[in-house]
């Protein structure tokens, strides 16, 4: 299904002229709705509240906007504190973390199912919103005995395709740094080795 792409604008604006330009420019089709500007849509005024002016460009279903929000919002919530506890407690509460852990993927691998991405074939929010986890997982399965790499392999697979992505490749620290910043962390703070 292609993307329907909506340009919200007046036809003597700069800044509109500058939008089509480089839609025409890049080729992509798009519908031009004129904009009277001293009526303004409700569509204009529910997609830019806050400045009101155009040009606006719609370019994704608010379905998937949500959605990807949604999945965000799921994996700031519900790693941060499990993902902690793996490495920096030890015993039960290392252990109810696992668990927590484990089910938290098993959520995230479910959603992205067959998908190249976790949006579909496009790199998006959910995708910027996990990876940064990946470069942990080594440490996580070190310290806390657990096993991300043989247990989900389309999570790995798609980790290894975000790794290709320039942006992602420069972000990540090595799994090897974390994993010894980590270890020593534990040494000190813990006494574990």
């Amino acid at each position: 299904m292609e993307e329907e792409i909506i340009l919200l604008d007046y036809w003597a604006s700069m800044y509109g002229m500058r939008t089509r330009i480089a839609l025409e420019e890049k080729k992509v089709k798009y519908e031009y709705r004129e904009e009277d500007l001293s009526n303004k849509s409700p569509l204009l005024l529910q997609m830019n509240p806050i400045h009101k002016k155009i040009p606006v460009l719609i370019h994704e279903d608010p379905y998937q906007r949500a959605q990807a929000r949604f999945w965000a919002d799921y994996i700031d919530k519900k790693t941060y504190v499990p993902c902690k506890a793996l490495w920096s407690e030890s015993g039960e509460k290392q252990e109810a973390a696992k668990i927590e852990f484990i089910e938290v993927l098993k959520t995230l691998d479910s959603e992205l199912g067959d998908k190249y991405y976790f949006g579909g074939n496009e790199f998006g929010l959910v995708d910027i919103a996990f990876i940064g986890f990946y470069s942990w997982f080594r440490t996580y399965e070190e310290v806390a005995n657990l096993s991300i790499v043989l247990e989900f392999p389309k999570l790995m697979a798609w980790a290894q395709r975000c790794l290709k992505r320039e942006s992602v490749a420069k972000a990540l620290p090595d799994s090897d740094k974390v994993l010894k910043s980590v270890s020593d962390h534990r040494k000190i703070i813990l006494g574990i080795d």
